[in-house]
């Protein structure tokens, strides 16, 4: 009975890298876009990689990837809007 416990805890195991990129892709979206994103991009792609074909994580690497992608698409944006028409004017006050 042991032995069933045991390997049925073992096939759960979900891919690190894969919730590492997961996680940088999803904050990198509020902060740290420029940093997070590849970050998010790289650990997704090892992740995929480590996943094989069938294996845990493969689908939270691959939304890893595309978040990172967003994350950087998202910083290119700002920054083009930054730069046309004389920048970001946050007024506080009046």
């Amino acid at each position: 009975m042991t032995s069933q416990y045991a390997s049925s805890r073992g096939k759960s195991q979900t891919n690190g890298l894969a919730i590492a990129g997961l996680t940088c892709g999803i904050v990198g979206i509020f902060i740290f876009n420029i940093i997070l994103g590849p970050l998010a991009i790289i650990f997704g792609a090892v992740g995929r990689r480590n996943a094989g074909s069938g294996g845990s994580g493969r689908g939270m690497a691959t939304a890893a990837i595309v978040l990172g992608v967003i994350d950087v698409l998202l910083f290119v944006l700002l920054m083009a809007l930054a730069s046309s028409g004389g920048g970001f004017s946050w007024r506080i006050g009046g």
